[in-house]
């Protein structure tokens, strides 16, 4: 394991794969910055570009973008108060008061070093879990893989949204899109209405960039607000950083916060980051200030939000089950350089994991460094009125898709489901479950069609399919048991 690390290591420090990790930095940071698009969108992006690269320097400009976009969305958050991402709606309750009181720039490198931190112990909790976890997953045969599918796309549907029915309903419709072109298991093409631009399935790229790029274009453009009015910062980075090593176990217990919340699939970055605030507010000494501008509040939220991406992280690269919108785009990328997430991730593919967990660490470092240099240019950047960059985007983004397939069904799917996904997110429906269901659309279908063929119905009996089942269950029960919980305490 030590060996594979040290070989892992060098691979990421190859000159061209740093250059593809500073580029992933920088359009992570950037993403970051502007509210409402986060990692999702920035991955999103990146697709139709990884389609062919190597794949140890595709890895480096996608985790690139993953690692540091929790860094960079601190920047509205504290100078504006507005979430550069959903991550970052905790760091805005004391964050925003601190820039208000003088202090923006104690506040803004308190967050980026206690981030940068946070990064690091969550990828140095995803290097630890390998081991221990490795032995389980190789022990796991087609039935067991078929259940987690289904138990990826209930827990996405549950956890998501603010009716458990409503996640479900979008799980299963992208289990459907899913099945359209070609049958993994058999010779046939299924929903394709004779058009050739679908006989090889809906591309993923236009799929993810129509429902979750155009969305939040269009809510930028609706808006018809600057993101900011003022570029100023003051205070002193010094006294954030002292803060920091002050509070260094406030650190350690967010981070381990954020790993664990983190390794949960669908609890999602706009949780995890209340939890630890509310956590560091219950468990610290003096909290009167709490709200009003304490270092604290800003400090834990943050370097839970970053150490969760090493928790997403081991459910989506070890079990196939995306632990976030994020890490569902980031497998489908995966799956786009011919890397197959799940057993094989800790077998033939384990230096692509051990790569990954390298790019984690020294991605949070360059970020750091970078968000301290670019702090004051960045603040007068946020002034930008929404209308002149969104159409700039907006052709990036049609761009991207057109090279999916380069057909036209490509632009008119974009257009097509981006309105679909803005009607969604204008009903306050999730849209993450329909991406988790048509990415294990195929995996699900061929592990159903393995296990059928090889063991017929004897199956269902396994060990590891009955234990997965009554997790299933009392997934099922979750939304239910809640509300009758909050209704007997009515």
């Amino acid at each position: 394991m030590i060996e594979a690390a040290i070989q892992a290591l060098a691979t990421v420090l190859d000159p061209i794969n740093l250059l593809f990790m500073l580029l992933g930095v920088l359009i992570g940071i950037l993403i970051g910055i502007l509210p409402g698009l986060g990692g999702t969108v920035g991955i999103a992006l990146l697709l139709p570009f990884v389609f062919g690269m190597d794949p140890d320097s595709a890895i480096a400009l996608m985790i690139g973008v993953l690692a540091v976009t929790q860094t960079s969305d601190t920047f509205p958050s504290v100078l504006f108060g507005i979430p550069g991402t959903a991550g970052s709606q905790a760091t805005i309750v004391d964050g925003y008061p601190l820039a208000q009181q003088g202090h923006a720039r104690r506040a803004l490198s308190a967050a980026f070093i206690s981030s940068m931190f946070g990064g690091i112990i969550g990828a140095i909790v995803l290097f630890l879990v390998i081991p221990i976890i490795r032995p389980v997953i190789l022990s796991f045969g087609s039935p067991e893989l078929f259940m987690l599918t289904l138990l990826g796309i209930c827990i996405m549907g549950m956890l998501l949204g603010k009716k458990p029915i409503q996640g479900i309903l979008i799980g299963l419709v992208g289990l459907l899109l899913g099945t359209i072109g070609a049958a993994p298991a058999a010779p046939e093409y299924r929903f394709t209405f004779d058009w050739l631009y679908l006989y090889d399935g809906i591309p993923l790229v236009v799929l993810v960039l129509s429902f979750f790029a155009i969305p939040e274009l269009i809510q930028l453009v609706s808006s018809e607000k600057k993101i900011s009015s003022t570029g100023k910062l003051e205070g002193s980075n010094l006294q954030g950083l002292l803060d920091v090593f002050r509070n260094k176990w406030l650190v350690v217990r967010s981070a381990g916060i954020g790993t664990l919340m983190g390794a949960i699939p669908g609890v999602g970055s706009s949780i995890i980051d209340w939890i630890a605030y509310f956590f560091a507010k219950k468990t610290v000494k003096n909290n009167e200030k709490f709200g009003t501008g304490d270092i604290r509040g800003v400090i834990a939220p943050e370097s839970a939000n970053n150490a969760k991406d090493g928790g997403i992280l081991i459910p989506t690269l070890l079990f196939s089950i995306p632990g976030s919108g994020t890490a569902a785009v980031l497998m489908a990328g995966l799956i786009l350089m011919g890397v197959q997430t799940g057993p094989s991730m800790v077998d033939e593919n384990m230096p692509i994991t051990l790569s990954i967990i390298w790019t984690l660490v020294i991605a949070n470092i360059f970020a750091t460094g970078l968000c301290f240099f670019i702090a004051k240019p960045v603040s007068l950047l946020t002034t930008i009125d929404p209308n002149k960059f969104v159409p700039f985007l907006l052709i990036i983004i049609s761009v991207g898709a057109y090279q999916a397939s380069r057909d036209w069904g490509d632009l008119l799917l974009l257009l097509t489901l981006g309105f679909l996904a803005w009607i969604l997110r204008e009903l306050d429906w999730p849209r993450i479950p329909l991406i988790i269901g048509v990415v294990l659309a195929i995996p699900s279908e061929q592990y159903l069609f393995i296990s059928i063929g090889r063991y017929e119905f004897d199956w269902l009996t396994r060990p590891g399919v009955t234990i997965i089942g009554v997790i299933i269950f009392l997934v099922f029960l979750y939304g239910p048991l809640v509300n009758f919980i909050k209704s007997f305490k009515k």
